[in-house]
Parts: structure tokens; sequence; C-alpha cells
């Protein structure tokens, strides 16, 4: 006998399969809606995550053509008073309480501070290292060093005036950071207004 062509063998196949699956039918019936809620589910969270890929590659990038503020110049706070723009004010001297004894670190006072030329007078990179990391932390915030801007700024309600020009004497000697001695530096200022 010979074999019947392909394509009658095919349309067999398939009216069997769909004999099968229709008996099939009534009990895939009811979990259905579970199966197509799941896998509409799972392509939601596929698209997701490749959207977050993409925008964290994205991200990746543009970071190095814009580096993020430590501070957005929108951000203002009950301890700023004013604007944030006044932090490219230069602020009023404040008077530094003595600290006690300072170690000898074989470094002049003064010496090379002024000087961004890198002349004769500008002092070694290396000392000043040295000097941050042989001096202890102030006592009031004995981690101020790894704080970063919004950590102090959080703290800045429970420390009194004298606390408060104690971390400022240590962050002009050491980081002299510009954020942190305006915020110190305004802080100070609204306690002795009455703020």
């Amino acid at each position: 006998m010979k074999p019947l062509p392909l394509p009658v063998r095919l349309a067999a196949g398939l009216a069997v399969t769909a004999v099968e699956q229709a008996r099939k039918l009534p009990h895939q019936l009811v979990g259905l809606p579970v199966t197509v809620v799941s896998e509409a589910l799972q392509l939601s969270m596929r698209v997701q995550q490749r959207v977050t890929e993409l925008a964290i590659k994205g991200d990746d990038v543009l970071s190095v053509l814009r580096p993020a503020d430590q501070e957005p110049e929108w951000a203002t706070f009950d301890e700023d008073g004013t604007a944030a723009t006044d932090v490219d004010v230069d602020p009023a001297p404040v008077a530094v309480p003595d600290l006690g004894v300072v170690p000898d670190l074989g470094v002049v006072p003064g010496a090379g501070l002024d000087t961004d030329d890198g002349g004769p007078g500008a002092e070694d990179p290396w000392a000043q290292e040295e000097r941050a990391l042989a001096a202890e932390p102030p006592a009031v915030l004995p981690n101020y060093d790894e704080l970063t801007l919004p950590q102090l700024r959080a703290r800045l309600r429970t420390l009194s005036a004298p606390d408060l020009e104690q971390l400022l004497a240590h962050e002009r000697t050491h980081a002299a950071r510009p954020e942190f001695t305006g915020m110190l530096t305004r802080r100070i200022a609204n306690l002795g207004s009455g703020g």
C-alpha cells in the first residue's frame, strides 16, 4: 500500500490533536486564568528588568559626562535659614576655642597653606595627609570625618555652639570642605541669633 501524501497525514494528525485538546479543555479552563495572569506578570517583570538595566547603563555613561552634586541647589533645610546660594559667601571669622595641647607634627603653622601653584612655598600633600591621619577626631563626634553632609546635617540640632565651633576648627584644619564649613558657620550664626 502506498503511503498517503504528507498534507493529508498532517491534516489527520492536526484533527486528532484538536480532538484531544478539546477533551482536555474543561480541566484546563479551571487553571487558565491563573496561567494567563502569571505569564503576563512574568512578561511584565522581564520588561521592567530590561528597562532598569538600560537605565543603569545610561546612568553609568552619563555620570562620566555630568558628575552629580553633593547637595542639589534646590535643597534647603531649616538650618540654612536662607537660600542655598549663600554657600559661596565668605563667612565671617569665628572665634576658635582652645583645643588644648596640639601634637608637634614638624609642620610650621600656616606654611604654604594659601599657595595653590605648587611653588616652593606649597605644602607637601603627603604631609597634609599625615597630619590629618595623626590628629584625633573631635570629641563631640568621634566619627565626624566619615560623616556625609546629610548625616552631619541630621546631627546639628543636638550640638551646642562650642561643640559646633570645635567641629568647624577641625574641618578647617583638616579637609576644609566648603560645604561643611558653610553649613557649620550658618548653624553657629543661627544659634547666636537665637535660632
